[in-house]
């Protein structure tokens, strides 16, 4: 009788017994504090990033442009053309790509020096800023030879904005060691539809403007 009590007792004892989870180190509790200066230091970081991140974009925006003229240059105005035929091609838009080659620019040079010659650049892209629209492109592809990127014309209207320019660009006139000299500009055009690609374009409208040219030199000796 005696063993029976004591192991009901035993039984009592154990379905009495409550069982409580170890608590966990940390578990529930508050996160520890940032040590001090920490937050100076995550600021003083991401300002850091900031001006990183802002030297990279003006790098890559003086990698894009010529440093004569402040306007794209070939790489700059490509990545232009391509992101503007992409868009013509998701939009069925309109445009045209019209390459210019500066004539007489190398006796210029030969004759008065370099020096000349970047004056010259310098008139002609001061006059295609004024002819085009701001929402045009325009660029050096390297040279002599410029690129005009115009939107939402049609190809009479590209034609007719090609020949605007040529004539803007032969209406200027230098003067070099006491001498009046002129330099002029053959344009060609290539019209921008869902059909072109950025490599075609450009090569369409070179071939254009050296047609052009072989034009304007037969014209001159008529």
């Amino acid at each position: 009788m005696k063993k029976k009590r004591m192991i009901k007792a035993a039984n009592a004892g154990a379905r009495g017994t409550k069982y409580r989870r170890k608590p966990v180190r940390g578990a529930g509790t508050r996160a520890a504090a940032a040590p001090p200066g920490a937050r100076q230091v995550v600021r003083r970081l991401k300002a850091e990033l900031a001006a990183a991140q802002a030297r990279i974009a003006e790098l890559t925006a003086l990698a894009e442009r010529d440093v004569l003229l402040d306007i794209f240059n070939r790489r700059g105005f490509a990545r232009e053309l391509h992101r503007s035929i992409a868009f013509i091609k998701r939009y069925d838009a309109t445009g045209a790509l019209i390459v210019l080659d500066v004539d007489h620019l190398k006796p210029i040079n030969d004759t008065f020096g370099h020096a000349a010659g970047d004056e010259v650049l310098k008139a002609v892209a001061g006059v295609l800023s004024e002819v085009v629209r701001s929402s045009d492109v325009i660029g050096r592809l390297g040279g002599d030879e410029f690129g005009v990127l115009l939107w939402h014309l049609s190809e009479a209207d590209a034609r007719a904005k090609a020949a605007e320019l040529e004539h803007a660009i032969d209406s200027l006139s230098f003067t070099f060691d006491g001498q009046t000299v002129h330099a002029g500009a053959s344009a060609g055009v290539a019209v921008l539809d869902r059909r072109v690609n950025p490599v075609r374009a450009l090569e369409e409208a070179d071939r254009a403007m050296y047609v052009r040219k072989a034009q304007r030199r037969h014209e001159a000796r008529a």
